[in-house]
């Protein structure tokens, strides 16, 4: 047996070398049709990775027609990329391969990408990269004879590369090294510097319109395309990044909080009420757009929650994804806005102990937990939170079979139930002599709406899972009427769902990047098992940063300089993001105080004990 396995691989060893003398051969033979390859092959796969997500090549052709210029910046950049890898490599089969696996799965994300929310890929998502595992159980990945055709035509163009086996000459390596320099320093500015990249977009006619809100920002993929709009979303991303402000330092902030505070409170008689905030995922109250005539059935119990106590409207600073914005905003009180409303802020913050909610509550005397019933990894939640100022947190891993829940866990289509995670909530409460400080971000609701009576039906499943979402809140509501614990709930939903990109029901309203508020505004409730008092809740609307003082101000908590500077702001600008009215003018105040507490040296009061909060600066 063993002497046939070695003739076998003796008979293929020769064939392989059979075949590279072949390819040996074709590299002399077949130099003029090998630098036409070379030359072609930068504007096939630019082609193909736009033909891949345009689905069809009649659309694709009539992008070129009414776009030319800036399917030419396409070849271009593809060119430059490509002299790059073959500079490195000095193979051109390899540099094709390469360039074509980056080019493709690019494509093959956007694709998937845009199909499952509706949102265009952009560089900065591939921080999620990590949580792959994580991504694949709400992606729609639908395998499509399309794609599978165009993957093979780049995998034909690759064998027949591969065959010829084109060569660079033998140029010596310092030369190499200089062009590879070139290439990689031409990249470079067509990122960071705006002197060098404005007049390219300008020549090649690339739309460089500040997209302030998701829908802006598809308008653009449309105007530019897949690459070209990759490349100036990357540089529009980095001339955004966050930078320590010219006026960050010690005097400019104590000037900002130089505010006289009674910091005595009685907590509306001694009584800490148990807070809890439920950030509900991807519930959203439909009933806004009156085309769509949604029955008020599936809100019944939303509406009852809302006669119970208060309720209102606040602006989200996300649409149909990035929950960690919403979340950051409830769980700090500051502005994503104020970070230059980076997509996830949780990765902007310092690692050190940061000055959350959570830790104000624990300096009240409160006991503190964060629920969520996905992933512990998922957004480096596990990680991140931790310093937060969290008791106990609590998370369910379905893919690895871990839990943190102590009851019974349920699903509801994919995730877990919301009647589970009250069930939580209540044992939580109900195990734990102090008051309580709960943030919980539900999953049930999240995305993919397949499944129910009609799987296309994704709009008629959403609601459907509204109203048992709303049924469950309910039960909860009517059993924390039972125990005599004082307990205020915030219930809002973190942002409208993300349906499918081509087929969703956004497409029946007239939405555009200027007419698309009713998308960022949430209707939220305030209710309490006791007489809160609610008069000094906002009547208009706010943002959702603000909500923490609102809570703060109904149980009458003791006030610091920071929570009264941020009560005087939502006073004078109670709505504070881009996307939503980009024409609010930057707060110069606000975004430093932002820039203070999560990212510089906290010099701003703050609840946690100047001994702890050094010392984690210094880990």
């Amino acid at each position: 047996m063993t002497e046939k396995i070695r003739s076998l691989c003796k008979k293929i060893e020769v064939k392989i070398r059979k075949f590279n003398e072949i390819r040996e051969k074709n590299s002399e033979k077949f130099k003029v049709l090998n630098t036409a390859i070379m030359i072609i092959f930068p504007i096939f796969i630019a082609c193909m990775a736009e033909i891949n997500q345009f689905k069809k090549v009649g659309s694709f052709l009539n992008f070129a027609l009414d776009r030319p210029t800036v399917l030419l910046f396409n070849f271009a950049a593809s060119g430059l990329i490509f002299a790059l890898l073959t500079a490195a490599f000095r193979k051109g089969w390899l540099s094709a391969v390469v360039q074509s696996i980056i080019y493709m799965a690019l494509s093959i994300t956007e694709l998937f990408k845009y199909n499952t929310n509706g949102n265009h890929l952009i560089l900065s998502d591939m921080k999620l990269f990590k949580s792959v595992k994580s991504l694949k159980s709400f992606a729609y990945i639908k395998i499509t004879p399309g794609l599978i055709i165009y993957c093979l035509i780049v995998l034909a163009f690759l064998a027949l590369i591969f065959y010829f086996n084109p060569k660079i000459p033998r140029h010596k390596p310092v030369k190499r090294a200089i062009t590879a320099a070139v290439c990689t320093a031409i990249a470079l500015c067509m990122i960071v510097f705006p002197g060098f990249y404005n007049p390219v977009y300008n020549f090649f006619k690339l739309d460089t319109t500040a997209a302030n809100n998701t829908f802006l920002l598809n308008e653009k993929f449309d105007n530019n395309s897949f690459l070209a709009f990759l490349v100036q979303t990357a540089s529009e991303s980095y001339a955004n990044r966050l930078v320590e402000p010219d006026n960050y330092n010690e005097e400019y902030v104590d000037g900002i909080t130089a505010i006289n505070v009674d910091e005595t409170s009685d907590f509306n008689g001694g009584k800490k009420p148990n807070v809890i905030v439920v950030m509900s995922e991807s519930f959203a109250d439909f009933r806004v757009f009156d085309k769509l005539n949604v029955d008020d059935s599936y809100y019944a119990d939303f509406d009852k929650a809302c006669s119970e106590g208060i309720s209102g409207k606040i602006v989200t600073p996300t649409y149909a994804s990035y929950t960690v914005r919403s979340e950051f905003e409830l769980m700090f009180g500051l502005p994503v806005r104020g970070l230059n409303a980076p997509n996830m802020p949780q990765r902007e913050l310092a690692e050190r102990e940061q000055p959350a909610l959570a830790q104000y509550y624990k300096s009240w005397g409160y006991s503190t937990a964060y629920v969520h019933p996905f992933q512990s990894s998922f957004y480096s939640r596990s990680r991140i939170y931790s310093e937060f100022g969290f008791d106990k947190m609590i998370f369910h891993d379905d893919i690895d079979g871990v839990t943190d829940f102590t009851v019974p866990v349920e699903h509801y289509g994919t995730y877990v139930d919301d009647n589970t995670v009250y069930n939580q909530l209540l044992q939580l409460i109900e195990t734990t002599d102090d008051p309580m400080y709960i943030h919980t971000t539900t999953m049930q609701n999240h995305q993919p709406y397949d499944q129910g009576e009609d799987p296309n039906d994704e709009f008629g499943n959403y609601l459907t899972w509204i109203q048992h979402s709303n049924e469950a809140m309910t039960a909860f509501l009517n059993k924390l009427k039972e125990i005599d614990e004082p307990t205020l709930v915030f219930f809002v939903g973190d942002h409208f769902p993300s349906l499918r990109g081509e087929t969703s029901v956004y497409n029946q309203l007239d939405i555009s990047g200027d007419h698309c508020k009713e998308l960022y505004e949430q209707t939220y409730f305030l209710w309490s098992n006791y007489d809160a008092d609610f008069s000094t809740v906002p009547t208009e609307k706010f943002s959702f940063f603000y909500v923490p003082y609102v809570i703060i101000d109904v149980i009458n908590a003791p006030h610091d300089a920071f929570i009264e500077k941020m009560d005087d702001f939502m006073k004078k600008i109670p709505v504070y993001s881009v996307d939503y009215d980009d024409g609010t003018p930057d707060n110069t105040e606000l975004d430093v105080l932002t820039y203070d507490r999560v990212v510089g040296d906290v010099m701003s009061p703050c609840p946690i004990p100047e001994e702890i909060l050094e010392t984690s600066k210094g880990d």
